[in-house]
């Protein structure tokens, strides 16, 4: 009985959370970062990825493309804010192997398979006055290596 429960605990352990982050993830303490055990965030000088958003720029409804690229890569969860307030801000377009989080302007992976890129599409709300957004989150690499705070670049022409 024990051994079955360490067995157990070990496998969800190793493969963590492969539909994605929970909506919980917006609200802990280390908003925004797994937890993972004693895992913690790598240092921001050794992260591979790159986080592009097509604007900073909203308006009503205003859409704008998110992308996640660089070293391959098992999970990610993505929040937007509003630059003004940080207030979480706007919805997710759902978009092949993500699941949405509308409670806290956020999404995450659907699935644990091996991504070397993501695009994800942004809507800023129907009834907003024009203003800033940023997007904010992490990258992981795998269940114990990942890389937390990470702000979008914006796309410059």
């Amino acid at each position: 009985m024990i051994v079955a429960l360490v067995c157990t605990v070990l496998v969800a352990a190793v493969h963590g959370f492969p539909d994605g982050a929970p909506v919980d993830a917006c609200v802990k303490p280390r908003p925004n970062q797994p937890y993972h055990g004693q895992a913690r965030t790598q240092p921001s000088h050794t992260n591979p990825y790159v986080v592009i958003a097509s604007t900073n720029n909203y308006g009503p409804g205003t859409q704008v493309s998110v992308t996640i690229s660089g070293d391959i890569f098992k999970g990610f969860f993505i929040q937007a804010r509003d630059v003004a307030t940080d207030a979480w801000l706007g919805e997710w377009i759902q978009t092949p192997n993500t699941k949405k989080h509308p409670e806290c302007s956020a999404v995450t992976h659907a699935d644990p398979r091996d991504k070397q890129h993501a695009s994800l599409l942004w809507q800023a709300p129907r009834n907003v006055q024009p203003g800033q957004v940023y997007f904010t989150g992490t990258v992981l690499k795998d269940y114990a290596t990942f890389w937390a705070g990470l702000v979008a670049q914006v796309k410059r022409n």
